[in-house]
């Protein structure tokens, strides 16, 4: 068998291997089984199974094996008979008979002993022979030796650790092995103690599904269609999933059933557990590598979410116990300073005239995120990101160890092709490296397909970012419409609340309210459509797949999640012009730019942050665990009234949610969203990883409640790391630095009251710097298109008194040489911000690649065991050999002239070629 064929499952022009039923036939298996009888029965309903014979076997249906109670059942397909559907039975019988000829043994549940007597149930169970065959082809990892090494992990002051500890046999539920690739000819180099449970049921499971998804149902001269993909897809199908071992709520009564189900719900998935360690092991055993290398990754980032949390809660009592020394929020609020400074209209016509002190509650607030403090923590978390990414990569490393991941060949996941894709291309070419024929797609049609889907993505983000233009005018409309209804403060009358509302914070809060909904309807549409390009571009191999599904997912989550943030930080109150010269959307509209509250932009920043994540995390929580449990109570209302011998272990398990192959994906995108809020816009709102720790402890553990209780069991799959998902992480992390350093720079306050108290304050305070941070206009500039309309301007307004109002910006009055342009000190600030970038981002990058270079990626005591392993696994491999060729040796020692010799540096194949 070549290399490729052990990979793809393919030898000549076969599909799979055909096993011949003398091979299935062995001691340990108790003869041979045929069950062709099953297959006749389902497909002719009048053919029913004798009710004295059923209920025979029917004493307690909550089980794992066939009616015999010695063969695991592997894998469960459902369908609903359909007598008018010819065609779906002529599939279901050539493709149960394949499935037979490839080794697999079926039994039928017939529809008259389902509760809901419409559905049949085929259990599939792979025999010794088909899990040792597709074992030696996929290279599954098996033990023959126990780990001899000694584990030193002397943990200082380990007990105060024990609260968090699970029982040693919940998170060791297996002893640690010397593994190898499993090799059919060398049976007896392996632990194998007995041949029903050598392969554990999720490596049992991935083997099925891998003839499953590969298995012919109908062929004709121009293409064999395949694949339990399709059959689900065309309705042939109900459902095919794996069986859970037990109920979750208490252990099976079946002493051959391991119920690790139980012992996952028990330790793992209730929320009273959320300070205790996961069971990763276990998890890993149970669901596969793949499962188990996400939960690992969302709880160790969880633990480190820990120590941002904490010092984002330090830098936020910061702002709130330096109050007192808020100089520019007292000049703000003072009636001598603040209630003298008359400001310019907001907007045109519909805005009057306003005093400073109507702004002093949200210059409080804003203080509160906008202060020293903030700069330490954006400089704090560019180091913490670098330190989380290095991190998990020692982690992620000791995991491969652990699992067996470290000779994990990528490549041969990526040579295993998408039976999608041999399906749809047609076109054959010879493998240069095999030698074979495999199926290709032709140049043309892979740059059609690769344009159209780039297109569809351009579209839909430019769609995202109409949508967020429209917000703007919304903002922009809406804002004159709020300072007309709130000239006469009528909010006044609402309790508690009712003085904190201004028209800025009314625009603010329903503006982000109305994008969040947005973001969660054009996110349905596009996930959707995402799938559906992927589709269309045909990916080879299953990583090719998610990796371009990631891609596509992320960039148009990232646009959507993210414009309207980046609109706030960095272009709302950028671009408004000045008294008598305002800038207008789109030059030509009605609608001028917003300006920032005198309190500054931040404020603003936080309170879109705070809304968009909060609302996205509470509705993803809800949508995850709710849903699935809604859809669960619904689905299994009438079964759940039956004695639990009737309600058998397939129904249950039917009943409950399917996990599709991109359920996963969802989880991580879901976390990595949330990441790009923590550190792309963390600099104004330093509460933001607090508020990720609390959703992340409680999202563990919704994870876990779903995984275990309203999901079937998924088909387990290997993964070594998180895949593309860790260069995403990469690249979020070097532009958080870039963000967070423009954040402060140019949306915080921060630079110019630093100019201010370091040149041009007298006494080196910050008394004087509200008047000096004001430019003055005179009223007599405005131009009738921006002057207040009669009656907006409150009463105590009188423009025959007052000539002049004040604006935020950095110009020279009415009547000086310059007037109306920058001042120097405009320049002074600008040339600070700018430097303050490029300080704060070579600083944060120097840091991050020295961290970086500091710490390696695999640990060095990691290192030296996997050394250790692979230098006692090819020992034992030598001496196998070895002891293997001295008793062919000695069986052919009377038919052998020469004297009987070892020479371990010749090849076997020689010295027996001596003998002979």
């Amino acid at each position: 068998m070549s290399d490729m064929s052990r990979l793809t499952g393919k030898i000549g022009d076969a599909t799979l291997i055909e096993m011949s039923p003398d091979s299935l036939c062995d001691e340990d298996n108790n003869g041979c089984h045929h069950h062709h009888h099953d297959i006749d029965r389902d497909e002719y309903p009048h053919s029913q199974p004798d009710p004295s014979e059923v209920d025979k076997h029917q004493q307690s249906k909550d089980s794992v094996f066939f009616r015999d109670g010695k063969r695991r059942i592997d894998f469960v397909l459902s369908y609903v008979d359909d007598r008018d559907g010819e065609r779906k039975q002529e599939r279901r019988r050539e493709y149960e008979a394949n499935l037979q000829k490839a080794g697999l043994e079926l039994e039928t549940e017939d529809k008259s002993v389902s509760d809901d007597r419409k559905t049949y149930f085929v259990k599939i169970h792979a025999p010794w022979e088909v899990l040792a065959t597709y074992a030696d082809v996929l290279k599954i990892k098996v033990p023959f030796k126990e780990n001899d090494i000694p584990v030193h992990q002397d943990i200082p002051m380990d007990w105060l650790f024990t609260p968090f500890r699970l029982p040693d046999h919940v998170m060791n539920p297996e002893p640690d092995y010397f593994t190898s690739p499993f090799n059919k000819g060398k049976i007896d180099f392996f632990l194998i103690d007995d041949k029903e449970t050598f392969f554990p049921p999720s490596v049992r499971n991935r083997i099925v599904y891998y003839i499953l998804a590969r298995c012919p149902y109908h062929k004709t001269d121009r293409e064999d269609k395949k694949g339990i993909k399709r059959l689900l897809n065309n309705g042939t199908y109900g459902s095919a999933f794996p069986l859970h071992d037990s109920r979750y709520w208490k252990p099976s009564r079946d002493s051959n059933s391991e119920s690790e189900r139980f012992n996952l719900y028990k330790h793992w998935a209730q929320f009273f557990s959320f300070f205790k360690e996961q069971p990763l092991n276990l998890i890993r055993k149970y669901y596969g590598e793949k499962i188990g290398i996400y939960f690992a990754w969302l709880g160790f980032y969880t633990e480190m979410l820990f120590f941002a949390a904490v010092v984002g809660l330090i830098c936020f009592l910061y702002g709130l116990f330096t109050f007192d020394d808020n100089v520019w929020s007292k000049e703000i609020c003072s009636e001598e300073i603040g209630g003298n400074i008359i400001m310019c209209p907001l907007c045109d016509k519909k805005c009057g005239y306003w005093k400073l002190n109507s702004t002093c509650n949200s210059s409080w607030q804003s203080h509160m995120f906008d202060n020293v403090g903030t700069v330490f923590f954006a400089i704090f978390m560019g180091i913490w990101v670098t330190l989380f990414l290095e991190f998990w990569k020692r982690r992620q490393a000791r995991l491969e160890y652990e699992w067996d991941l470290v000779d994990f060949e990528e490549e041969q996941q990526q040579l295993q092709l998408r039976p999608e894709y041999e399906t749809k291309c047609t076109s054959r070419r010879l493998n240069r490296v095999t030698q074979e024929m495999e199926p290709y797609l032709p140049v043309t049609s892979q740059c059609a397909r690769t344009f159209l889907s780039g297109a569809t993505v351009i579209f839909w983000i430019s769609l995202i970012i109409a949508c967020i233009i429209g917000v703007i005018a919304y903002r922009l409309a809406v804002y004159a419409a709020f300072a007309s209804i709130m000239k006469d403060s009528p909010t006044n009358n609402i309790h508690m609340v009712g003085s904190l509302i201004t028209p800025q914070l009314a625009t603010s809060v329903t503006a982000s309210c109305i994008n969040f909904v947005i973001i969660m309807i054009l996110n349905l549409m596009y996930e959707r459509v995402a799938i559906w390009i992927t589709d269309m571009e045909i990916p080879k191999t299953h990583l090719e797949y998610e990796n371009k599904l990631t891609v596509k997912m992320f960039l148009f989550q990232f646009v959507n999640y993210y414009s309207s943030c980046f609109y706030v930080a960095f272009f709302k109150g950028k671009f408004v012009g000045h008294p008598g010269d305002y800038i207008y959307m789109f030059g030509w509209s009605k609608l001028r730019n917003e300006e920032c509250d005198p309190g500054g932009c931040l404020i603003e920043l936080t309170t879109q942050l705070v809304i968009v994540m909060s609302g996205k995390q509470v509705w993803g929580n809800v949508q995850e665990a709710l849903v699935p449990w809604v859809m669960n109570r619904w689905g299994s209302r009438k079964a759940r009234s039956h004695p639990e011998s009737r309600y058998s272990r397939w129904e249950q398990d039917h009943d409950l949610q399917n996990f599709g192959h991109l359920g996963l994906f969802y989880e991580y995108l879901e976390m990595v969203i949330q990441f790009g809020f923590i550190t792309l816009f963390v600099a104004s709102f330093p509460l933001a990883p607090l508020l990720a720790l609390l959703n992340n402890i409680i999202e563990v553990r919704v994870d876990a409640w779903k995984f275990t209780t309203q999901f079937r069991r998924p088909v387990a799959s290997k993964a070594h790391s998180i895949g593309a998902w860790q260069e995403i992480l990469n690249g979020v992390a070097v532009l958080s630095v870039v963000t967070n350093a423009f954040i402060v720079a140019f949306t915080s306050d921060m630079i110019p009251r630093l100019v201010y108290m370091y040149a041009y304050s007298n006494d080196l305070s910050m008394k004087g710097y509200i008047n000096n941070s004001l430019s003055v206009f005179n009223i007599s500039g405005f131009s009738e298109d921006n002057r207040p309309d009669d009656g907006e301007s409150p009463g105590w307004f009188n423009s025959s008194v007052i000539t002049t109002c004040r604006y935020r910006d950095y110009r020279y009055p009415s009547g000086h040489e310059k007037e109306y342009s920058h001042t120097m000190q405009f320049w002074h600030i600008l040339a600070a911000k700018l430097a303050f970038i490029i300080i704060m981002e070579h600083v944060a990058f120097m840091v991050k690649f020295f961290v970086a270079w500091m710490i390696p990626d695999v640990p060095s005591e990691v290192k030296a065991r996997i050394k250790r392993e692979r230098y006692l696994i090819q020992e034992y491999l030598h001496n196998y050999e070895v002891e293997k060729l001295k008793i062919q040796l000695s069986q052919r020692s009377d038919d052998c002239c020469c004297t009987p010799m070892i020479y371990p540096d010749i090849s076997r194949h020689v010295v027996l070629s001596e003998c002979l």
